[in-house]
C-alpha cells in the first residue's frame, strides 16, 4: 500500500474543485445527468435543492420514468427522454452526473471527456454531498459476489451495535438519500459494483473491502484487467482498513496497489485459522486477530459458525461465512464490540434467492440461488453441499464453465439445463463430467422450471439438495433472477402438494 496524505479537494478530472460538501456553492452550477432511474432522479432532486441549473437526459422510458421526469419537471429541471443522447452536453455544461449503468464508451460520456466536463457518478456526488463537519463514516464492499449479502450482514451487525446504520448504494437505497437524510446515520454500509467505481474518484472510506474478483461484467469494462483494476479502486484513500480475501491473492495485491492514508492496515479474512492482523475460523468458532490488542498471542471470539446457518440442517455455506467475516471485520474497524458482530449475525436474515431453502419432497431439499448468476456465485452455491442436482442454464455472455464443472463433478447427483446457453453447460459435463445423467429442456416458455423440478426430483436421492445455481444470467427467459426463483419455489410447492 502506497499512503497519501487525506485531501478532501482530491479532483483529478478537472473543475468542481471546491464542491466538497452539501454546503457549498452549488448554485448555478449548470449540470447535465444521465438517466431517469433512481439514482438519477435523487441526483438531480439534490442538485436542484441546491440551485444548480439541471438537464436530465434518459433514453429510456417506462411510466415510472414519467413520473419521475413530471416531478423533476415541476422542480425547475429541463428534461429530456426517451430519445438518444447527444454526442456531447450542451454548451455551458460545467458538470455530468451519470448513472452507473451508462458505459465509459458513451459518446455522451467521452464527448463531455474531451470537452473538459468532469463526469461523476452519483456515489462521487453522495460524497461530495456530505456534511462539511461529522459526516458519517463509509463503510464500502465491492467483489464480484456476495456484496449485497456482506452489506446487509454489516448493517445488522451495526444495528446490534446502537448505531444508527443502514445499507446503502447498490444495495437498493440510493446512497445520497442516505448521505440527506434528514436524520443523519451514524455509518454507512455502501455496497458499490464496479459500474459506480468507474466514475468515482474522491471517496476516502473508513475501512473497505473486495470480496473476490472473476471475469464479469466484460461487456461494460473492455477487459478482465480493467474490471479488475475498478474493483481494486474501492481501496483508494482508505483510511483505516483495508479488507481482503486470503483465498483470493488478487484482493491482496489490489490492496498493495492502492493509494491510501497513511496508517491504514490490510486486514485478511480466511476461513482457515487467522494470522496476525485477520479475522478467520477456529474450529467452528469465528475469531478476531485483527482488532484485538494482544493480537500477536489471542484471539477474540466473535460467533459460533451455527450463528450463521440459514438453514439449521445444514452447516453453513463456506461463501456465507467468507461474507460473515468480512462484514464482522469491517464493523470492528468501527469498534463494533464482539458480542455485536454475533448478535447481528444471529439477526441476520439473507436476501431471497441466495441459498434460500424453499422446501423439501420426499427427503430431497430445494434450495434457490437463482442469485448466482455467474459461474463463480454458483461454484460457490454447489460447494457447500456434498450431494447435489444441479438446475443451471441462462444467459452465459461469454463465461466459461469447464472449471466450474470440472471441481464439482464428483458431487453431482444429476444436471438439468434450461436457457439459451444450456448447450455450453452440456459440452462442458460431456467433457469433464461424463458419468452424471443430464436433461436438457429446450423450451424457452418460463412454465419449463416446473419441469426442470420435476426432473431433478426424479434424479435426486434422499438426502439430496435440488439446488437452482444458474452460473448464468436470467434475460433469455425471465424479466429478472427474482422471478426465475420465485417460479423455482413455486414450482416446489407444486411437487410438494402433488400438483
Amino acid at each position: 500500500m502506497t499512503s497519501v496524505p487525506p485531501d478532501p479537494s482530491y479532483e483529478p478530472l478537472g473543475g468542481a474543485r471546491d464542491l466538497t460538501h452539501r454546503d457549498a456553492d452549488w448554485s448555478g452550477l449548470q449540470v447535465a445527468v444521465v438517466g431517469l432511474g433512481v439514482s438519477g432522479f435523487a441526483a438531480a432532486d439534490a442538485l436542484l435543492e441546491r440551485g444548480a441549473g439541471v438537464r436530465v437526459l434518459s433514453e429510456g422510458t417506462s411510466p415510472a420514468m414519467a413520473e419521475r421526469a413530471q416531478v423533476l419537471q415541476m422542480l425547475g429541471a429541463e428534461v429530456v427522454h426517451g430519445a438518444a443522447l447527444p454526442p456531447a452536453p450542451e454548451p455551458g455544461t460545467q458538470l455530468v452526473v451519470t448513472s452507473p449503468g451508462v458505459p465509459p464508451t458513451n459518446t455522451f460520456l467521452q464527448g463531455a471527456a474531451a470537452a473538459g466536463i468532469p463526469v461523476w457518478g452519483e456515489v462521487e456526488l453522495a460524497w461530495r454531498m456530505r456534511p462539511r463537519e461529522g459526516a458519517a463514516p463509509w463503510l464500502t464492499v465491492t467483489g464480484t459476489n456476495g456484496k449485497t449479502t456482506c452489506v446487509t450482514m454489516l448493517e445488522s451487525i451495526l444495528r446490534a451495535a446502537g448505531l444508527r446504520a443502514t445499507a446503502a448504494g447498490n444495495v437498493g437505497l440510493p446512497i445520497l438519500e442516505a448521505v440527506l437524510h434528514p436524520e443523519p446515520y451514524d455509518v454507512l454500509a455502501v455496497e458499490l459494483s464496479t459500474f459506480q467505481l468507474h466514475w468515482s474518484r474522491s471517496i476516502s472510506a473508513h475501512a473497505s473491502c473486495c470480496l473476490n474478483v472473476a471475469p464479469d461484467h466484460l461487456d461494460w469494462h473492455g477487459s478482465y484487467e480493467e474490471y479488475r483494476r475498478m474493483k481494486g479502486r474501492v481501496y483508494e484513500h482508505t483510511q483505516v482498513a483495508c479488507v481482503y480475501n486470503v483465498q483470493d491473492p488478487q484482493t491482496e495485491q489490489l490492496v498493495l496497489d492502492a493509494d491510501v492514508v497513511e496508517g491504514a492496515r490490510a486486514i485478511g479474512f480466511t476461513l482457515g485459522v487467522p494470522a496476525r492482523s485477520m479475522v478467520g475460523v477456529v474450529e467452528d468458532v469465528l475469531a478476531d486477530r485483527a482488532f484485538v490488542a494482544e493480537r500477536a498471542t489471542s484471539a477474540a471470539e466473535l460467533c459460533q459458525l451455527s450463528d450463521l446457518a440459514p438453514d439449521p440442517s445444514a452447516d453453513p455455506p463456506p461463501h456465507l461465512v467468507a461474507d460473515a467475516l468480512a462484514a464482522a471485520a469491517l464493523a470492528r474497524s468501527v469498534d463494533v464490540p464482539a458480542a455485536a458482530v454475533r448478535d447481528g449475525l444471529r439477526a441476520f436474515t439473507p436476501q431471497p434467492h441466495r441459498t434460500q431453502p424453499v422446501g423439501e419432497v420426499g427427503g430431497v431439499r430445494f434450495v434457490d440461488d437463482s442469485k448466482a448468476t455467474n459461474p463463480p456465485a454458483a461454484a460457490a452455491s454447489l460447494a457447500a453441499y456434498p450431494h447435489v442436482v444441479w438446475i443451471a442454464g441462462g444467459q452465459l455472455k461469454g463465461a466459461a464453465v469447464d472449471d466450474l464443472v470440472r471441481a464439482n463433478a464428483d458431487r453431482l447427483r444429476g444436471v438439468v439445463l434450461l436457457g439459451v446457453d444450456r448447450a455450453v453447460i452440456a459440452d462442458a459435463l460431456s467433457r469433464h463430467a461424463p458419468q452424471v445423467p443430464v436433461e436438457v429442456l429446450d423450451s424457452t416458455d418460463t412454465g419449463v422450471m416446473s419441469e426442470a423440478v420435476q426432473a431433478a426430483r426424479a434424479m435426486a436421492h434422499p438426502g439430496d439438495v435440488v439446488l437452482l445455481a444458474p452460473a448464468a444470467a436470467s434475460k433469455d427467459m425471465w424479466s429478472g433472477y427474482d422471478v426465475r426463483g420465485d417460479d423455482f419455489a413455486a414450482a416446489v410447492r407444486a411437487l410438494g402438494e402433488g400438483r
